[in-house]
């Protein structure tokens, strides 16, 4: 069911003052909720708009993000702030565009020394200040020890990788290990989407202890990144192979020639049945109805990805590149089963977060996002422009309403997005006033963010990846 419209009927103002996330009601068994709702936010790496099945992927099935879509609202025109992860991450954690901090340049982040300063306020940190337990489970991504790290940017707590992305067997990347306890490294036996589920459960557990304050779980998986590993003897025979290279060979043997349709499957399948361990333990601590849950990944999909209708795929700002999975299960204020033709972006969730929590966002770093609340009841919002640039191929974008500009390299074009998903029909002779107004549109927004020539960060150098987990070559 679509839903663009106010909720009417059961669903008005005044039920939802009874039933929203953060208004105090008693329960059968006497038991009182949260005066403010818990959050659990999930991400994905690397996975494309197309690769759940509510989504339109038919080769496998994911029941449990399904269902999670069928309890909530799924958004159609989700979008990630980057088409690559440690920017999007930037958007995500501070609610800015990520080009108005020096770290957010980083795509991704890899030289040594780049990371977000802990002086800058993030979501955790503005929710800490509302009373909130912080954790994150799974990718950091956004710079390296000493300087940099969950533990100095808002969480309480932090169980996973630092880096990009690891082998899911061994916990390593270019022989390098990149498992952490806070700021230990640790060793661990297992398969990685498993272990982080495993840790997530924990987490919870703790939370019930501690029922009277309120939680943010951030738990960012990296599948379905490379390495092209299921948890299955094929995985663990990659794993090993892996493990063998010896140093210096490069990067191919866990990316470019690695991997097939049916190690993807798996990959997405297991992330599926994890989060579905995760919800299931959520509910049965009596939990659910107290907390906002929230699906998406940090850009669009790689090789086995499917993006349909779009084209691109990450590092690319068509669509299929920076257009993602996006579903919000809001218990009391989204409707089960309805969609949104909303754009919405990553770094929407922390006012949307911050607000829910009585909190307000710091006066000096007002956030670029807009709080979701209204497009979560189902109401219309006006049209804003949404913006992206990427270092590769000297990419712009800029969305308004149904129409986007892109630029790639020196072509220019405008594309009615909605009526040409495939972006194949040049509008920009034909609408000549509507692609001026866009492009000028970017080139002022582009002239209020920074800009850094060295920031791209491919081409990594040995060395520069034993710097950047912090370990020595």
């Amino acid at each position: 069911m679509t839903r663009r419209g106010a909720i009417g009927g059961a669903l008005g103002t005044a039920a939802l003052a009874v039933t929203l996330p953060g208004c105090a009601r008693q329960e059968s068994g006497g038991r009182t909720p949260p005066a403010k709702p818990n959050f659990l936010f999930i991400m994905a790496d690397d996975l494309g708009y197309a690769d759940l099945s509510c989504y339109g992927r038919q080769e496998y099935e994911t029941p449990v993000l399904d269902a999670l879509a069928a309890g909530g609202m799924q958004f159609m025109h989700g979008y990630a702030n980057s088409a690559v992860c440690s920017a999007t991450r930037v958007g995500l954690i501070t609610g800015r565009y990520q080009y108005r901090i020096p770290a957010g340049l980083e795509e991704p982040i890899g030289r040594p020394g780049y990371g977000l300063k802990p002086e800058h306020p993030t979501l955790p940190s503005l929710l800490q200040q509302q009373g909130y337990h912080t954790g994150l489970v799974g990718k950091w991504h956004l710079g390296s020890l000493p300087d940099y790290g969950p533990l100095k940017s808002g969480y309480d707590e932090f169980w996973g990788n630092r880096g990009g992305g690891v082998d899911y067997f061994t916990h390593e990347v270019f022989g390098n290990p990149d498992l952490w306890d806070g700021d230990v490294q640790i060793e661990e036996v297992g398969y990685y989407t498993d272990l982080l589920a495993n840790r997530s459960i924990e987490f919870l557990d703790a939370r019930a202890a501690e029922a009277d304050k309120p939680w943010l779980l951030s738990l960012h998986f990296t599948a379905a990144h490379w390495p092209w590993q299921a948890n299955d003897e094929k995985g663990r025979a990659e794993s090993a192979r892996i493990a063998a290279q010896q140093p210096g060979e490069g990067s191919g043997i866990l990316h470019y020639d690695g991997g097939d349709m049916e190690t993807y499957a798996n990959m997405v399948r297991s992330l599926d049945s994890n989060i579905g361990r995760v919800l299931d333990h959520l509910a049965s601590l009596g939990m659910e109805e107290d907390t906002v849950v929230v699906f998406t990944s940090d850009n669009g999909g790689e090789r086995f990805s499917k993006n349909w209708p779009f084209t691109g795929i990450k590092t690319e700002l068509l669509e299929g590149g920076i257009r993602v999975p996006f579903i919000v299960k809001w218990p009391g204020l989204t409707e089960p089963g309805s969609t949104s033709d909303t754009p919405a972006l990553s770094m929407d969730f922390l006012p949307t977060f911050v607000a829910a929590a009585g909190g307000a966002p710091h006066p000096d770093y007002p956030p670029d996002g807009m709080d979701l609340a209204p497009v979560l009841r189902g109401e219309e919002t006006p049209d804003r422009t949404l913006f992206w640039r990427f270092w590769n191929k000297d990419q712009k974008a800029a969305r308004h309403g149904q129409y986007k500009y892109l630029k790639i390299n020196d072509d220019e074009y405008l594309f009615d997005i909605v009526a040409d998903p495939l972006e194949r029909g040049n509008l920009k002779d034909r609408m000549p006033d509507k692609f001026a107004e866009l492009k000028s549109a970017h080139a002022a927004w582009n002239a209020d963010m920074l800009t850094d020539p060295n920031a791209s960060s491919f081409g990594w150098t040995p060395q520069q990846l034993a710097d950047h987990y912090g370990i020595d070559n």
